[in-house]
């Protein structure tokens, strides 16, 4: 791990004072080309990173960085400009047709992106921006010109990686292409710093794109605990939801794809009836999500998966929802379950815990930092079903499981404030900005 990462983790309360003393960004240019900030996660393209750029934002307007997004404009008659926020705006760059365009084929409109991004500045004073944070390996490819044309420092947060996700298919999966992964390298040597989501991302950076340890820092993603928390209850948040008092509710919910793994929950069930038919009157599978990436292919694929397993009586399936009746959703299971092949982070695991509930989940990526294994929920190595099913079958079985370990997870969430990751963002930012200025003077001699 990087000595900046250490250092970031683990400073002593004066040296973000320190920092601080440098001047920070006044305003942002933050780039999302592929999906916007104001679609609803769960669809299309819209998930954690949807969620993480409009929290952060919001955070860091509060401590007065004020956040400029662009991203693609998917629908006609968009305004070109949406306050989200005090502070936080929102600019529709028109690139490529609204609708029907599948995310591999964004590369190619990236051109038009990045010439809407510089006629917005172009209408502006010089310095407008301070500073550009571009989120995935589309944005930072534009991050990388504009940075370069504004002469800013350029953050740059991966979200996921080419390489990593390759490493981990599911099967049937696409890998991603050769130019993703040629492309993400280019975007690793240009960055000024690099945001990671956990030690173990911030290893892989280096380890598989060779960045440069000292401009690798750690910031893990927040959660938002007004909105994610314990509230009323399990039993309130199931009668709202029409839902079974006394049933077993493992709850899947996120995108539909090979790379979530929902089919392996729904396999896990079906070893789990098999062993013990009893449960089948009180099991109840909610699949909340959409079809998403390579998992529209087969939109209907988990549809038939239920039924050829015979367990199409115990799920559910649900349409994406709101982040309110999200909440309420995770309020009611008895079990998140996230098998997922890969994960940067996994927000949903936090958000799910912070509302009281315990998280059986692959031990992949960021999610052995989400979850506290034996504490606030179970990892499980590989993706046997077998193996989850063990696990549901001991939340069949002990029916003080899931509120001891959801009483332990709500306290472990808390620690996950967005508040806190402004707070470290805004020091990377300020890092980046200092170092810039240093390449920029040593450039000139």
């Amino acid at each position: 791990m990087s000595q900046y990462v250490s250092r970031l983790g683990r400073r002593s309360p004066s040296a973000g004072a320190r920092l601080r003393l440098h001047r920070r960004p006044r305003r942002v240019a933050m780039l999302s080309v592929h999906t916007s900030p104001l679609h609803q996660p769960g669809t299309g393209d819209a998930g954690g990173m949807n969620v993480y750029i409009v929290e952060l934002a919001q955070r860091l307007a509060a401590i007065n960085i004020e956040v400029e997004i662009f991203t693609r404009a998917t629908a006609g008659g968009l305004p070109p400009s949406v306050e989200l926020a005090p502070g936080v705006l929102v600019r529709h760059v028109d690139a490529g047709p609204y609708e029907g365009l599948a995310k591999e084929d964004l590369p190619a409109q990236l051109c038009a992106f990045t010439h809407g991004v510089m006629q917005a500045w172009a209408g502006h004073r010089p310095g407008h921006y301070d500073l550009v944070h571009s989120h995935y390996w589309l944005s930072g490819h534009v991050g990388w010109l504009a940075a370069q044309r504004w002469g800013v420092p350029l953050v740059h947060a991966m979200h996921t990686m080419a390489k990593v996700k390759n490493a981990n298919l599911a099967d049937g999966d696409t890998p991603e292409p050769a130019a993703r992964v040629i492309g993400e390298t280019q975007i690793v040597a240009a960055a000024d710093r690099l945001i990671a989501n956990t030690a173990e991302e911030a290893d892989e950076l280096v380890r598989h794109y060779a960045a440069d340890p000292a401009k690798v820092a750690v910031v893990h993603p927040g959660v938002n605990l007004d909105r994610f928390r314990t509230a009323d209850g399990r039993a309130a948040a199931r009668a709202r939801l029409g839902l079974p008092q006394d049933a077993l509710i493992p709850l899947f919910a996120g995108r539909i794809q090979p790379l979530k793994a929902p089919d392996v929950l729904l396999r896990a069930v079906a070893v789990l009836l098999d062993e013990r038919p009893d449960l089948r009157s009180r099991i109840l599978v909610p699949v909340v999500g959409g079809p998403s990436g390579s998992g529209l292919t087969k939109p209907e694929g988990l549809q038939k998966l239920a039924a050829r397993l015979g367990i199409a009586d115990v799920v559910r399936f649900r349409p994406p929802v709101g982040q309110e009746q999200l909440a309420d959703w995770f309020r009611a299971a008895s079990v998140l379950v996230m098998p997922s092949y890969s994960e940067s982070f996994g927000l949903v695991a936090v958000e799910a815990q912070a509302a009281g509930t315990p998280v059986l989940a692959a031990s992949v990526g960021g999610l052995p930092v989400a979850v506290r294994d034996g504490e606030t929920g179970f990892l499980v190595e590989g993706h046997d079903p077998a193996d989850y099913a063990r696990v549901l079958r001991r939340f069949a079985d002990q029916p003080d499981l899931a509120p001891r370990m959801g009483e332990a997870a709500a306290r472990h969430a808390r620690s996950f404030g967005w508040d806190t990751a402004a707070a470290a963002t805004a020091d990377v930012y300020t890092a980046a900005t200092q170092s810039h200025r240093r390449r920029v003077r040593s450039h000139h001699g």
